[in-house]
């Protein structure tokens, strides 16, 4: 196993309030999945903007979305072919449109 890197205090506090950064934005942006104030398009545009947003797992933005709970994201995704662990920016084209297809569907 890698050790990991040797840091100085001052890099290891940059680095927490960093990954504090990350969770907090991609909490905020599933709580307004929650709420509808943001659509599953939008979300798809917003993540290829902002690297924070399209780093989150696309099974988290599923189960944040109005309506869809953990069994379902996770049959949604099985049926789409997504792999749990994929993330929202590495969603390919064709895995986009039938997520679109879907919640236009639903809408």
């Amino acid at each position: 196993m890698p050790t990991p890197p040797i840091l100085s205090a001052q890099q290891r506090e940059a680095a927490l309030e960093k990954a504090a950064a990350a969770r907090r934005v991609r909490a905020e942006t599933k709580d307004r999945l929650k709420m509808g104030l943001v659509s599953f398009d939008e979300l798809l545009e917003l993540a290829d903007r902002d690297e924070l947003v399209g780093k989150m797992k696309a099974l988290a933005a599923l189960e944040s979305m109005p309506k869809i709970g953990k069994v379902k994201a996770r049959r949604l995704m099985r049926d789409v072919g997504i792999a749990e662990s994929r993330r929202l920016q590495g969603l390919g084209e064709n895995q986009r449109s039938q997520l679109l297809s879907f919640f236009a569907a639903s809408a």
